[in-house]
């Protein structure tokens, strides 16, 4: 026999602090048809009611008759519905672990990488105590090559002779 519950074992507050603003509505109506259910399962008694048989076989006259209710009586065991859906949450749950763990693996891995970029960054010299040679040095893809690329000032992209704007679009060869 399945116990009987005494309260709701679910944490609706907690609950209600992981579950999406667009789903508040679906959760407050799961709450209410939950605690329905919950106050007409404690508006009954755990156990069926006891009979007094003996008070019937003093009264009915049939003979056989109040033996024959009682046994059927006490014979009748009302099912409790079988759990079927316990399962299929396990495996979901499972899945969603396995997810959860692979987002946390890669989070580390890219707060690792960020740490380490913190670090160079950190090395480096400020940049206002740092010399052009300083900074060809740390970054030289975006330091001035006046040798091997030349550029006009005020050395932007757009100012140089081979730019091509991308928001306008190619011209053919007419």
């Amino acid at each position: 026999m399945a116990k009987r519950i005494a309260q709701s074992s679910v944490n609706w507050a907690a609950l209600a602090e992981r579950v999406p603003a667009e789903q508040k509505v679906n959760l407050a109506a799961f709450k209410i048809r939950s605690d329905t259910y919950l106050r007409r399962v404690l508006a009954n008694p755990p156990e069926p009611p006891k009979i007094n048989w003996s008070v019937y076989k003093n009264a009915v006259p049939v003979a056989g008759m109040v033996d024959n209710f009682q046994k059927q009586y006490e014979a009748l065991k009302i099912p409790y519905p079988s759990d079927t859906q316990s399962s299929q949450v396990d495996a979901q749950w499972a899945e969603v672990k396995k997810a959860i763990e692979a987002f946390v693996s890669q989070s580390n891995t890219n707060i690792a990488n960020l740490e380490k970029q913190i670090a160079e960054i950190k090395s480096l010299l400020p940049y206002d105590q740092m010399t052009m040679e300083d900074f060809r040095d740390a970054y030289p893809e975006e330091a001035l090559d006046p040798l091997n690329k030349p550029t006009f000032w005020p050395h932007t992209a757009d100012e140089q002779l081979d730019y091509v704007d991308p928001d306008k679009p190619a011209h053919s060869g007419h």
